[in-house]
């Protein structure tokens, strides 16, 4: 039985795996995504999130601790430099697993993961996508209704009319200067 084991062994020895998640680490470090198996990833993301924490603070025992499980100084120092600046205001949850189908050679179940902070595609769509409003109690609702129909509509009218015509009055007197032509000499 495998009660509280929580490693998942990857059938790999011990000193195997560490190379591996290292490897990854680094890779997802200097490419920003990778596609791996999805027990590899999970497995990655246990491994690589308490070091995107550590670059938070750039001291040089934190750059120490961080090299001695990468052991790539140009990952500790992009990690250090760029990374860490984008993920300074971040909580957690750095990495992102997408789930892409399965391989075809065995089955295996296959995913993306990547750094949260350097999908744009995502985050624009996220950006883009509308907030909810916020629900109230009918008692609120009434409340704010009355102090709508305080306000006078006929002065709301009248510079909601002045703003639209102001503009449209410019640009025709604009088109219409250099319509205009001289006449020559000739005529």
């Amino acid at each position: 039985m495998r009660h509280g084991k929580k490693v998942n062994h990857l059938s790999r020895t011990s000193v195997h795996r560490q190379a591996m998640l290292s490897n990854m680490a680094t890779s997802l470090i200097s490419h920003k995504r990778i596609t791996t198996t999805v027990a590899k990833a999970k497995a990655l993301k246990k491994y690589i999130e308490p070091l995107l924490t550590k670059a938070k603070n750039d001291t040089t025992h934190s750059r120490r601790v961080v090299f001695s499980y990468l052991r790539d100084k140009n990952s500790v120092t992009e990690l250090f430099r760029e990374i860490s600046q984008k993920i300074a205001d971040r909580p957690g949850g750095y990495t992102r697993i997408l789930r892409t189908g399965f391989r075809s050679g065995d089955g295996a179940e296959m995913c993306i993961i990547e750094l949260v902070d350097y999908n744009e595609n995502y985050t624009q769509s996220k950006g883009a996508k509308k907030s909810k409003a916020k629900t109230t109690r009918r008692s609120r609702s009434k409340k704010v209704e009355k102090e709508v129909v305080e306000t006078p509509v006929a002065e709301v009218d009248e510079k909601v009319t002045e703003k639209q015509n102001t503009p449209v009055k410019e640009e025709i007197e604009k088109v219409e200067e250099p319509q205009t032509t001289a006449k020559t000499p000739e005529e």
